[in-house]
């Protein structure tokens, strides 16, 4: 009969049994830095944080996810091989093609609009002169105004007889999914919510994977890709976004479908027909690059860190949600040294506490280390692209943040072409003529407590 002594005693074996299994595991499991933090949550609090690592603590699908990926392999493979490539692939481009799938191809057309009731307009407008399909991707779809705009287009394109394919993420809609599918497949729309939550299923390793990638693709041959939500400007109190979206023509839609239809078999056990590889219609090279827990963990995230690591002259990163890893505090870090410019287009103002707090932590070594801290006036500033040296950029799905270096599936779209790059460094220009340098100075007269906050929240942030 065991006594409450007993009890004790087997609970400070199981604690220590906990702490040094722990000890192999997470190391092979996590990046160093997350690593770090999972290891002093085990050491204090080994139970909880077991169960804890148990659901959040490894950024891995199931076998049976795996299996539907690869079985798309052929669609995305002949797309790749069908690609006009330029004569010579720059190595970025190269890298890219190892993370995503998809080599460099010439003979595109791109148009950046940052204006947000334009973007939502040109897609509108896409998707009424649509003929055979229409491919839909986004991590929100509410059933506000814009919502019912986009609805009611899809609506009228199914009715033309047009094939009209929905992907809305079951976590970031979740105040409006119920409402906002019943309205799409009333309509006639095959709509599906990607990575449901069913609490109850242990066929998927963890419910915080979501697919945050923002696509718009018609009739295989004009696609939309960036940061912006099927959702209103302002449709959290107080907050109004900005957002950047590359409008493209030419052979990258290709790639771009054959994302989308990756995603549509992993949801529905569905392949859509193969994509044609559209005409060449322009001059410009990109690329399509994936990234996510299906291609690789990491893979936006070296992607980046190797565009800084190339500069030469000047980096400027633009992301709302800036929770730089080690390797990019040190790529950053290192081309300061070079004597390179780095400069961050953050938003001033940000809708997420904690992840303020986290990106706040950071703020005093990359000031110290000579990075440039610009701050975004009056709007929340969503956009998430790069340039570097003007030659390279990005814009995309992605932020500078864990969350989409490990957890989530993006979408970048990349552009290793100096002429397109210029377009990119046009649309940057505005954004640092409405934002606020900070200083060393100004950052270090903060309160004291909220230092202390911000520290904190720091070391949660690993933990995701």
């Amino acid at each position: 009969m065991f006594d409450a002594a007993h009890l004790a005693l087997a609970y400070l074996l199981l604690e220590w049994a906990i702490r040094v299994a722990m000890i192999v595991v997470i190391p092979l499991r996590r990046p160093p830095e997350a690593a770090r933090s999972w290891l002093l949550l085990v050491l204090f609090l080994p139970v909880p944080a077991l169960l804890l690592f148990r659901m959040i603590g490894t950024a891995r699908f199931p076998m049976w996810r795996r299996e539907r990926f690869d079985e798309v392999a052929p669609l995305r493979q002949g797309i790749a091989a069908a690609l006009p490539g330029p004569d010579e692939q720059r190595q970025i481009a190269r890298l890219a093609r190892h993370i995503g799938g998809f080599p460099a191809c010439d003979g595109n057309r791109m148009d950046l609009e940052d204006d947000y009731e334009a973007i939502v307009s040109a897609m509108i407008a896409a998707v009424d002169d649509a003929r055979r399909s229409v491919h839909l991707q986004t991590y929100i779809f509410a059933d506000d105004a814009t919502g019912l705009r986009m609805a009611d287009a899809l609506a009228r394109a199914v009715g033309r007889g047009v094939n009209v394919r929905v992907l809305v993420d079951a976590l970031g809609s979740r105040p409006w999914a119920k409402r906002s599918m019943a309205i799409l497949r009333g309509a006639g729309v095959d709509a599906h919510l990607t990575l449901p939550i069913r609490f109850a299923s242990l066929r998927r390793a963890r419910g915080d994977l979501r697919n945050h990638r923002k696509l718009c693709i018609v009739d295989g041959r004009i696609a939309f890709v960036g940061s912006l939500n099927v959702v209103d400007r302002d449709f959290k109190p107080g907050i109004v976004n900005d957002e950047l979206v590359a409008r493209v023509e030419g052979p990258v839609v290709a790639a771009l479908d054959a994302v989308f239809c990756t995603d549509w078999h992993l949801e529905t056990n569905r392949i859509p027909a193969a994509c044609s590889i559209p005409k060449r219609c322009g001059t410009f090279t990109l690329q399509a690059v994936p990234s996510g827990p299906d291609y690789g963990a990491l893979g936006y995230e070296r992607l980046l860190v190797e565009m800084v690591h190339d500069a030469r002259e000047r980096v400027e990163i633009v992301t709302p949600y800036l929770i730089p890893d080690e390797a990019l505090l040190v790529a950053m870090k290192n081309a300061v040294a070079r004597g390179v410019r780095v400069t961050l287009i953050l938003s001033k103002v940000i809708d997420q506490k904690l992840v303020r707090l986290a990106q706040r932590s950071f703020y005093d070594e990359l000031l110290r280390s000579g990075i440039v801290i610009l701050r975004y006036r009056d709007r929340l500033l969503h956009t998430k692209s790069v340039a570097v040296d003007g030659r390279t950029g990005i814009v995309g799905s992605s932020n500078a943040d864990i969350r989409s270096f490990m957890l989530n599936a993006e979408i970048s779209l990349l552009i290793p072409d100096p002429a397109a790059t210029a377009i990119l460094e046009r649309v940057h220009k505005r954004y640092i003529r409405e934002s606020d340098p900070l200083t060393l100075d100004e950052w270090r007269t903060r309160p004291r407590a909220m230092a202390l906050l911000e520290n904190f929240a720091r070391l949660m942030t690993p933990l995701l």
